[in-house]
């Protein structure tokens, strides 16, 4: 088990996907990697057992097209919001690639602070060639919508000061007037009314879908390419979540934004998305637009997503649906060889002759029909 696999060159890398794709692809991760490593006991480290991991993203590849709502699905634990942290850099990856197409202005002052120190090809940027402490311009282009509107916002501080902050750190607005006005401006596209009223109160005076709607404000006050919106309305009552989901629709219209979502609930998925890849335990077992996967679902565990969603017609709620997965999901620091959904498998007790290969060997994404990818043994020769 080797924490960094030989990977193709960049350039290789770059050119397939481009050529595949087109212009229109904004963000590739390749291979990416995210690895915890586990503390060792003294008895561990005095017999030289090797270091054991958490592998909660585990050499996942997927690319994201410009203006497209790209959603990551999955249970709790299978590492969407790992991935969504380590695509913008909140979390060093362990290994992989992430090109980003920056702006010409971010990329031309990258060239000029680090040379040939990150990689640039064209349009495109390598964020993990980025060192930590030079990723500052790119923070411009690149923000999050946390999960918790309670924990993320400084209980100290008023609205204004909250969405003046980033404007601060980045240096944008010469006077304090012109900050307020900005402040002032993100709070009305946010539809926190009258602007001037809610900037000078505290996170604790107001209700948790506005303060949702201030998360929001200050991810887009900075005019940002690439949004990850973290389970943004998971926490909101459900009167509240449609109107979050059509704020952010309506600034994504508006802003030009690009949002990586990351939810758990293929409802809101099929709303709001272009395309949906599937995570389990760290891996991504399905990608496709958002009707297929709800419709057409072909990997064992997303017809298990799928099963598990509730039903909407009142006179069929008193039925129990079977849902066709067995068992509790692994540990990340356990991870069971070969498929890693074989032992929660019902399909696999359908096809006996698969099960070997089940058991002893990954199966790789391919795409099985036009834009649709899966990893599974049932739809791929070995």
């Amino acid at each position: 088990m080797s924490l960094q696999e030989k990977l193709p060159p960049r350039d290789e890398v770059l050119r397939e996907f481009q050529k595949k794709i087109g212009g229109n692809m904004l963000l590739l991760a390749y291979k990416l990697k995210k690895w915890f490593p586990i503390r060792r006991s003294i008895k561990e480290v005095l017999l030289r057992k090797p270091p054991r991991y958490v592998r909660a993203v585990d050499g996942i590849t997927f690319y994201i097209r410009e203006g497209e709502t790209f959603c990551l699905v999955g249970e709790s634990g299978c590492g969407k919001t790992t991935t969504g942290r380590t695509l913008i850099r909140l979390l060093d990856p362990t290994g992989g690639y992430v090109f980003y197409k920056a702006r010409p202005e971010t990329l031309k002052l990258l060239k000029e602070t680090l040379g040939e120190k990150v990689y640039i090809s064209g349009d495109y940027i390598d964020l993990t060639t980025v060192p930590a402490k030079k990723f500052k311009p790119l923070r411009k282009e690149l923000q999050i919508i946390f999960q918790d509107p309670y924990g993320s916002l400084n209980p100290r501080f008023k609205i204004k000061d909250i969405l003046e902050e980033p404007l601060l750190v980045h240096g944008i607005g010469g006077s304090a007037e012109e900050r307020e006005k900005r402040v002032l401006k993100a709070l009305e596209d946010v539809k926190l009314t009258p602007a001037d009223e809610f900037a000078y109160r505290y996170p604790h005076m107001l209700s948790g879908g506005q303060r949702q709607r201030v998360v929001v404000a200050r991810a887009v006050i900075l005019n940002p390419r690439f949004v990850v919106a973290d389970e943004p309305v998971s926490m909101l009552d459900v009167s509240i979540r449609a109107e979050i989901l059509e704020l952010m629709m309506e600034l994504k219209r508006r802003y030009g934004l690009t949002y990586l979502f990351i939810t758990h609930d293929l409802a809101v998925a099929r709303y709001i998305c272009d395309r949906i890849a599937v995570m389990y335990l760290g891996t991504i077992v399905e990608i496709a637009d958002s009707d297929t996967i709800v419709e057409n679902p072909l990997h064992p565990y997303t017809r298990a997503l799928i099963a598990a969603v509730p039903e909407p017609d009142p006179s069929l709620r008193h039925r129990f649906k079977d849902v066709p997965i067995k068992g509790e999901i692994p540990s990340a620091a356990a991870i069971p060889p070969g498929c890693r959904f074989h032992p929660r498998c019902v399909a696999l007790d359908q096809h006996p002759e698969l099960r070997s290969l089940c058991t002893s060997e990954q199966p790789e994404l391919i795409e099985y029909e036009k834009d649709h990818w899966v990893a599974c043994w049932l739809y791929q020769k070995k």
